[in-house]
């Protein structure tokens, strides 16, 4: 296995003049800008005792000083393990552990999630990247005139793509020192830059909680002429958030991955959205995807990750298809339809109900903002259906809204335990964290 590329040195293939590569919220950098900043923070690394050949776990964040430690290490030669800073202290200390024996080499190596089970780490290689980033530009028809917000923790996948495709195919990548819906806000438009940095923000990509309070913020504002792109995907998108950003006339494309797919493995461009709205698209180039018996997405391609750290077996099964445990259908057109997890089944009284289906019924009443619903063990029915409910301001009545769950669902997806939140637990990569909820309401 070769070591991890320098992206920096790969960026002056494209690099023009004094066009910068980042944008921050003081400054415009260019290529040799940014190589003497890398070049300082290399000679502290090796002060450090860092060193090549080695898998180096750092926490980071969409800020100028994760990216400088990134293009650091990765011009070191050195393995980037980056870890989010909303891990837990055990899960970090996990994460550390195991990446302790992590074999040098891959270009970065990412912790997931875990929404199907226990986190784990993916190595990633260069050409995982640079495939997905050929892909996603001519799916999204990229240019390097593009200034794409780093909207997201280089510690998720999809923060990784945005990081390093200004890097590896040009374009501008911004970053906004915060993601807060009042600064992404100025980002749009000429006026949250400084003289001399450029135009706004024309592309972004954010995960469905970064929408919602974005679009609350803007009061129903579209976005300016200027902008082409919102990619919206890291979890499942509602029907209704969908319609109010279609609506308000934002771009969006819906794009379905994973982390041990190198981030998108299909995207519906802004008119294939507005053609079949909650469609992912047809599989990006290079990428393919089937549907196995029982309705399990299964994918394959130059994307898939090198494999799991500390785990021998290959990702792909001896057909060389990757199981997602999504669950999905493939219209006539070639576009992918996701309608859930495996994981996100429940079976009460012998009956399969779908989580998704429930939260979707749910979210239709005006008195609940946010819902997430999980199977509780049940001595009589083997599980049982929960629901963790933000409501809307002012008064909720318990009472009234499961009378009106009466009349919308049948017995099966009727919840059957309710718990009331602020918000709803979300998980370092900002996906609904599913033991928390289960937590919350197996709380007498």
């Amino acid at each position: 296995m070769s070591g991890p590329i320098d992206l920096l040195e790969w960026a002056a293939r494209h690099a023009s003049g004094t066009r910068p590569l980042v944008v921050t919220s003081d400054a415009a950098l260019d290529f040799d800008d940014l190589s003497w900043l890398v070049d300082r923070r290399c000679d502290r690394f090796a002060d450090d005792g860092i060193r090549a050949g080695t898998v180096h776990p750092l926490t980071v964040a969409p800020d100028l000083s994760s990216l400088l430690s990134l293009l650091a290490l990765w011009r070191m030669g050195v393995t980037p393990a980056p870890l989010n800073a909303g891990l837990t202290r055990g899960e970090r200390e996990r994460a550390v552990e195991l990446l302790a024996s992590a074999v040098a080499g891959p270009q970065a190596i990412l912790w997931t999630s875990g929404t199907s089970g226990t986190p784990r780490g993916v190595a990633l290689s260069a050409d995982n990247l640079l495939g997905s980033a050929e892909a996603v530009a001519k799916r999204l028809d990229l240019s390097v005139e593009d200034r794409w917000l780093a909207s997201l923790s280089p510690a998720h996948v999809g923060g990784l793509a945005l990081l390093t495709r200004p890097f590896l195919l040009g374009g501008s990548l911004v970053l906004p020192g915060t993601v807060a819906p009042e600064r992404v806000a100025r980002l749009l438009s000429r006026a949250g830059f400084p003289p001399g940095t450029g135009g706004p923000v024309t592309h972004m990509s954010l995960v469905p909680t970064q929408l919602i309070r974005l679009l609350d913020h803007l009061g129903g504002a579209p976005p300016p002429p200027s902008f082409r792109c919102l990619v919206l995907g890291g979890a499942h998108t509602p029907a209704a958030l969908l319609e109010r950003a279609l609506s308000g006339g934002w771009p969006v494309a819906l794009t379905y991955g994973m982390t041990e797919m190198s981030s998108q493995v299909c995207t519906a461009a802004p008119d294939t959205v507005r053609e079949a709205p909650g469609s992912v698209g047809r599989p990006l180039d290079g990428v393919e995807v089937r549907i196995a018996p029982g309705g399990e997405v299964l994918t394959r391609g130059r994307t898939m990750a090198i494999g799991y750290v500390g785990d021998p077996a290959p990702l792909a099964g001896p057909d060389g298809w990757y199981r997602t445990g999504d669950l999905g259908h493939v219209d006539e057109e070639g576009r992918l339809w996701v309608t859930g997890r495996r994981s996100d089944r429940i079976i009460t009284g012998g009956v399969t109900v779908s989580v998704r289906e429930i939260e979707e019924a749910l979210r239709v009443h005006p008195d609940i903002a946010d819902v997430a619903v999980a199977g509780i063990p049940d001595a009589e029915w083997g599980d049982v259906v929960g629901a963790v409910v933000v409501p809307v301001e002012g008064t909720f009545d318990l009472d009234a809204v499961d009378a009106w769950v009466r009349e919308q669902v049948g017995p099966p997806r009727r919840p059957r335990r309710w718990c009331l939140v602020a918000a709803i637990p979300l998980n370092a990569n900002g996906k609904v964290d599913r033991k928390q909820v289960r937590a919350l309401l197996d709380t007498p």
